[in-house]
């Protein structure tokens, strides 16, 4: 009878089960699926096409002034999405960011068909809060097919 015990006796398994590690990694596929989407949030622009040569990378991410075809301005100072603000709510921002971070660019990146006196105005405020200069942001053209 004893060695009709040992035989019944289960050996152990030396196999590891993956089925649960790919339940978990198609769940945790799906939710990034989901998600990214929506983590590329900002300000819808057309920006107008010219050719020029792109600003070298600086260690501090730039700040980004964004106004829009309505006109609204948006604060991008690297931090959360871009807030709405008013031209005091940019210069006092503006001049907050300025003073805590240093060598930190200003860009300005526009809806083509706002006018150059708002352009101007959004200009103004980032020289007034210490800006020593403001890098307007443009769309490449399309590149022509032979």
């Amino acid at each position: 009878m004893k060695r009709k015990d040992r035989r019944n006796r289960r050996r152990p398994m030396a196999e590891i089960n993956v089925v649960p590690y790919i339940d978990v990694m198609m769940v945790l596929l799906v939710i990034f699926m989901v998600t990214a989407p929506l983590i590329n949030q900002g300000v819808k622009l057309d920006l107008p096409q010219a050719q020029a040569d792109p600003q070298p990378a600086e260690d501090n991410p730039p700040v980004v002034i964004h106004i829009d075809k309505f006109g609204d301005i948006y604060l991008d100072s690297g931090d959360a999405n871009p807030q709405r603000v008013d031209q005091q709510q940019l210069f006092e921002r503006l001049e907050r960011v300025l003073a805590t971070t240093a060598n930190v660019q200003v860009m300005l990146r526009a809806d083509e068909s706002i006018t150059y006196g708002r352009i101007v105005d959004a200009m103004v405020a980032a020289q007034a809060a210490g800006a020593p200069s403001v890098g307007l942001v443009t769309q490449p053209p399309p590149e022509e097919s032979p």
